[in-house]
């Protein structure tokens, strides 16, 4: 069965770096777009970065140019690179398997979920 598996959170001051990881297992990983989102409590979810197969990426506003999506689909491992970490990035972060080849950052667009890692950004 597919499965995904999330590591690298941690509790990091503002202006910090983390990197995270989530391992995919049970179907063909090259295949499907990957992605991570972030939920804080009371907030929504939110899509903050995702890549093609062949490493198409794309991110949200509020992350561009601080966090990069990467992939290693021999390992079949998704990553996420994040930089000039804020207070506001604190959140519970999920990777998630888009239903295409290619899906928009909208939560119904993917069919299997993490169990997320949390990442804590201190001032």
């Amino acid at each position: 069965q597919v499965q995904l598996v999330e590591s690298g959170g941690g509790s990091v001051q503002a202006g910090g770096s983390l990197r995270l990881s989530c391992a995919a297992s049970g179907y063909i990983y090259g295949t499907y777009y990957m992605a991570w989102f972030r939920q804080s409590p009371g907030k929504e979810r939110e899509g903050v970065a995702g890549i093609t197969g062949d490493a198409v990426t794309m991110y949200a506003d509020s992350v561009k140019g601080r966090f990069t999506i990467s992939r290693d689909n021999a390992k079949n491992t998704l990553y996420l690179e994040m930089n000039s970490l804020k207070p506001e990035d604190t959140a519970m972060y999920y990777c998630a398997r888009g239903r295409a080849w290619w899906v928009p950052l909208e939560s119904r667009r993917y069919d299997y979920w993490g169990q997320g890692t949390q990442v804590t950004v201190s001032p």
